[in-house]
């Protein structure tokens, strides 16, 4: 006696093997529309802590980043916070060499955690200028 005919066996993994099919191609999403989601999931979030003022004012980015983003004006703006953030790289740089000049061993400490800060600063720059 056969405990599942072939029919059901195949109905079974078919049903099984739906879901995980179905999020491996979900593909991931960029420039305005991975915004978007981040700020809908943050939404969900605050109504279901209920914090309604953290979730009106997210309804208001949301609305503003649905009327108002480009992936070209997002791809600039991330681009110029690279900039921004190469150039405090460079100042923390000319500090820290300046620094090093004096001798004191308090400031250079300074500087250099300084300098390590605004490079992690860079570093996240460029990630976000991937996405």
């Amino acid at each position: 006696m056969k405990l599942f005919s072939p029919l059901a066996l195949l109905t079974l993994c078919s049903l099984v093997a739906a879901p995980v099919l179905a999020t491996e191609q979900a593909p991931e999403l960029t420039g305005c529309a991975a915004k978007r989601q981040a700020i809908s999931t943050q939404i969900e979030q605050a109504k279901a802590h209920g914090n309604s003022e953290q979730q009106a004012g997210l309804e208001k980015a949301l609305s503003e980043v649905t009327a108002n983003c480009t992936d070209a004006s997002l791809k600039k703006e991330r681009e110029n916070k690279v900039l921004d953030a190469k150039h405090e790289v460079s100042r923390r740089q000319a500090d820290l060499d300046k620094a090093m000049k004096k001798g004191d061993s308090e400031k250079i400490n300074k500087r250099k955690d300084k300098l390590a800060e605004s490079r992690k600063e860079l570093q996240q720059a460029l990630d976000e200028l991937d996405k």
